[in-house]
């Protein structure tokens, strides 16, 4: 439902003063960005093999977050919306947390569970010889700890919004549980399952702080493009640039792909 026309479209001019003082806050960065960047090196900045390579990283280790993301995030969040089991706020809250944390206390708490020495790396070690820490799968496990939640979240409140009737009404007609949900609940949730789906993508590609601590910053096997961007920073203030634009420009594009219906619906908003 859209706000009424007579009371949304003409704010009184001191809350469109703050509305625009607000909107460039945001904006300014990125103009500044955009006004310093080295638009004649971008052609061979592009062609550079560390960068090509931090970006193909990026991109893998993200989709695979992502896939993974549905794998268990969907299952996640039904149960979080549907299910009776004791002590579900706190399972709730446990598992967004990562999303209020500062990342690098995620990539602590993950090395100390999953490192040689943690609760669970270190029997797994201690059996199998595997280390997880410091290789490509531990990009992937630093970026699902921090962006799956996001999933979580927007799937969770779509089922609690989710009218049951249909789903009644598909059982009373002989419907099995794992049909009902593949049939009848999931597409009533796509737009959210689709905008939680991207948010994930997301936040996986810009991960930093988990990653760094998790996985190190290694060229071709963990430097993704945030890190390959902070190293740049200390060295090369274009190339640092560059990248940070890569970035920009992918999540710009996220968002404004998404529309305003899908970020409404992600955030537990109307379309």
């Amino acid at each position: 439902m859209r706000p009424h026309p007579g009371v949304w479209s003409r704010p009184s001019r001191p809350i469109l003063a703050l509305g625009l003082v607000g909107a460039s806050f945001f904006a300014l960065p990125f103009v500044a960005l955009l006004a310093k960047a080295p638009w004649s090196s971008l052609p061979e900045f592009v062609r550079d093999d560390d960068v090509q390579s931090a970006l193909s990283l990026s991109i893998i280790t993200s989709l695979i977050t992502t896939f993974l993301a549905v794998v268990f995030g969907i299952p996640l969040a039904w149960v979080l919306a549907r299910s009776e089991i004791p002590g579900r706020r706190w399972l709730r809250a446990l598992c967004t947390l990562s999303m209020v944390l500062p990342p690098v206390v995620g990539g602590v708490a993950l090395f100390l569970a999953l490192g040689r020495r943690g609760i669970v790396g270190g029997p797994l070690f201690a059996a199998f010889g595997v280390s997880l820490p410091f290789t490509t799968s531990a990009v992937v496990v630093a970026q699902l700890f921090v962006a799956m939640p996001f999933l979580v979240l927007t799937v969770e409140a779509a089922l609690r919004s989710l009218d049951p009737a249909k789903e009644e009404a598909a059982r009373t007609l002989g419907g099995s549980n794992w049909y009902v949900f593949r049939r009848v609940t999931m597409p009533s949730i796509q737009p959210a399952a689709v905008s939680g789906l991207v948010l994930t993508w997301a936040r996986a590609l810009g991960e930093f702080g988990a990653t760094i601590t998790f996985a190190g910053s290694f060229p071709g096997t963990t430097r993704t493009v945030p890190l390959a961007t902070y190293l740049a920073l200390e060295n090369d203030l274009d190339q640092a640039i560059l990248l940070s634009l890569l970035l920009v420009g992918v999540s710009f594009g996220v968002l404004v792909g998404l529309r305003d219906r899908w970020i409404g619906v992600a955030f537990g908003g109307g379309p």
